[in-house]
């Protein structure tokens, strides 16, 4: 498994599925989540109403993973997971590990050999960098550390700001990817 950080806009990178730090409702937000319904047209919306309608009507949990299809976007899917609250109490850093882990498990099942994460819950959501970059690299290693996710081929970390970038880089830098 490559990975790659990088700072940019993902809803512009070249991958089978990008993962969406949605909120609960799935139905859009702000940030990252509103920037991906905004490139991915109606279509992601659609798709996000019918989970609501069928497999998560009270919403998708903190910590667990869902696919739609990728709309307008270059990515062929949308991984849709939901970071821990910080700012409303939600402050378990296994939950925040758990959207990287649940996500990867979603893209293995969807057949996705490439997958571009943002800062998952380093946005409203109130983590920090470090936070973040630290649970996104113990759910990898972790992860890869019981054989999970050999399908997968291409990790990025495609993240909205210099400082965030910089803190990935230094957390993952430590490994030999």
């Amino acid at each position: 498994m490559k990975i790659t950080v990088l700072e940019g806009d993902i809803t512009e990178v070249d991958v089978d599925a990008i993962v969406n730090a949605a909120n609960s409702s799935l139905l859009g937000g702000g940030g990252v989540d509103g920037a991906i319904h905004r490139a991915a047209g109606p279509a992601l919306l659609e798709e996000c109403r019918e989970i609501r309608r069928t497999t998560h009507v009270r919403g998708l949990p903190p910590g667990e993973a869902v696919a739609t299809g990728g709309g307008n976007l270059g990515a062929r899917w949308v991984i849709h997971t939901v970071g821990p609250n910080r700012r409303q109490g939600q402050t378990d850093p296994a939950i925040l590990e758990s959207c990287f882990s649940s996500s990867l498990d979603v893209a293995v099942e969807i057949g996705a050999r490439s997958v571009a994460f943002p800062a998952i819950g380093g946005g409203v959501y109130g983590w920090s960098p470090r936070d973040v970059a630290e649970a996104a690299h113990r759910a990898i290693v972790d992860g890869r550390g019981q054989g999970r996710w050999e399908e997968i081929d291409d990790v990025q970390f495609v993240l909205f700001s210099e400082a965030m970038t910089s803190v990935f880089c230094q957390v993952f830098d430590h490994d030999q990817w």
